[in-house]
């Protein structure tokens, strides 16, 4: 009686990218080009006002996030919008320093 086997993948951990994007990066790309086509689709000319912003926008991002960890842009706008100031503790206690208990 033999040991029962079967076949795993072994990149179980692999990214998913699609046009060499993440999934998070391709959400800001198309938000934005759906804002642009929002605000100015009814205009002339269409090419230079919704779709060109949007491929520098993806060119940028391209380049930029080249080298960086997975879902970067995740990161960096939860850097930026999250508090300047973290703290432990809430700002009603008061933190007594060791030193003033063993002056009392």
């Amino acid at each position: 009686m033999g040991l029962k086997t079967t076949h795993v993948s072994k990149c179980l951990d692999k990214k998913l990218l699609v046009m060499g994007y993440e999934v998070p990066d391709l959400l800001a790309i198309f938000l934005l080009l759906s804002v642009l086509n929002l605000t100015f689709g009814q205009f002339g000319a269409k090419f230079f006002s919704v779709w060109l912003p949007t491929i520098i926008f993806a060119l940028v991002l391209r380049y930029s996030k080249r080298g960086k960890p997975n879902n970067y842009l995740i990161h960096y706008l939860r850097h930026k919008l999250g508090p300047k100031k973290l703290c432990a503790f809430s700002e009603s206690i008061k933190w007594e320093s060791p030193n003033e208990e063993m002056n009392d």
